[in-house]
């Protein structure tokens, strides 16, 4: 018994000694320092929920080889050039309405977001106020975050969430979705660089095949083919015409000088008369008259003309829709994973220690300044 009173009166006097230290404390100090910190302990300590990060890495190129240096040159070793501005695309999209609408649809997000086990200060809709559409994908963003490294273009993926399957989940599929983001911005400029291509070429075979209508038109209602050919055979005809009348001419000249009476004469004459006849009319043909090949030969020339120069439009549209197809071929861009997604097996955040240490050091800026502030006041007023 004699034992126990000591004990009392020890406990007694370390009770009154800590009431009367903490009495000597500053009240400044013990709301702006003290309390806080004990606060961030217990939160940091005992109510905080763990927050799983899954990360990975990716990079948008196209097989277009450019010059690299630095450490593009690695980047680029597979003879791809990086695409920095659809990475920017493909981010934008990632952290996007539409990303969010398409992973809630496997996700049930606000469920996932707004489990019971999740501290309330974490908790998506803690207090039940606003279970929008647009305050989720406002919690959405904070929980999914992308760095661009400019020098490299390598995206860093992070998701957060509060167990490692959705985390894990979350970065497969937006990694996904980001791929299907580039394959369609693929199919629609190579449809746009094909579909005008084509249509150059539809409009040059129109033009290719009236100009060959036009000429085949001309040459069925005229009666001739190439009437530079068919000149030609004329001038051949009345070049044989005419060695046929100098050789008649001359003969009748022999006959009217040693024959005069003889009865060849008038057959001759006719002969020579009707080969004149002949070349007069052989030589209309070519030239002079309204149905000559001349003037028959500018009409087609210009129609030739028209069709060679549809033909090399023709040629010059076939030549571009090949371009077209080769430049979207070759300007097909690429979601290149780097690292794939990883599924976390401890929680990274929150930083309980910093967040306890952060708090205690802005307790004391906090006291520090106000406690100037007081001192400032006071010797005002003194």
């Amino acid at each position: 018994m004699s034992s126990t009173i000591p004990l009392k009166n020890q406990s007694f006097t370390f009770l009154k000694s800590l009431k009367t230290r903490l009495a000597k404390i500053n009240s400044l100090f013990l709301g702006t320092v003290i309390i806080p910190t004990l606060l961030s302990i217990i939160y940091f300590g005992f109510i905080a929920s763990d927050i799983y990060i899954s990360e990975s890495r990716f990079v948008v190129r196209n097989p277009e080889r450019q010059i690299p240096t630095g450490l593009g040159a690695i980047i680029q070793g597979a003879g791809f050039s990086r695409s920095q501005d659809d990475t920017y695309n493909v981010q934008e999209f990632m952290l996007s309405r539409d990303a969010l609408s398409k992973i809630n649809h496997q996700i049930n997000l606000r469920e996932a977001f707004a489990r019971s086990g999740i501290d309330i200060f974490s908790r998506f809709n803690a207090l039940g106020l606003d279970n929008s559409i647009e305050a989720l994908f406002r919690f959405y963003q904070n929980h999914v975050e992308i760095n661009l490294n400019t020098s490299s273009s390598i995206a860093v993926l992070k998701v957060k969430a509060f167990n490692t399957d959705d985390a894990y989940r979350m970065n497969e599929m937006l990694l996904q979705m980001g791929e299907q983001f580039i394959n369609r911005l693929n199919e629609r400029g190579r449809q746009d660089l094909i579909r005008f291509a084509s249509s150059e070429v539809d409009i040059a075979v129109e033009k290719a095949k009236a100009a060959s209508r036009k000429l085949s038109t001309f040459r069925n209602k005229q009666g001739i083919f190439d009437p530079e050919k068919q000149s030609g055979l004329q001038l051949q005809q009345i070049s044989k015409l005419q060695d046929e009348l100098i050789a008649s001419k001359t003969q009748l000249s022999q006959v009217q000088a040693f024959t005069p009476d003889s009865p060849q004469l008038p057959a001759l004459k006719n002969r020579i008369g009707s080969i004149q006849a002949s070349i007069e009319s052989e030589m209309a043909k070519v030239a002079g008259g309204s149905t000559s090949l001349t003037n028959k030969a500018v009409e087609y020339e210009m129609l030739t003309l028209e069709r060679a120069v549809a033909d090399k439009q023709l040629a010059a549209a076939m030549a571009s829709l090949e371009q077209a197809r080769s430049d979207a071929q070759r300007k097909q861009l690429y979601l290149e994973r780097i690292v794939q997604p990883n599924k976390p097996d401890i929680a990274i955040e929150p930083y309980r220690l910093r967040g306890i240490l952060s708090v205690f050091l802005l307790g004391l800026v906090v006291w520090g300044i106000l406690t100037m502030l007081i001192a400032g006041v006071r010797e005002h007023h003194d």
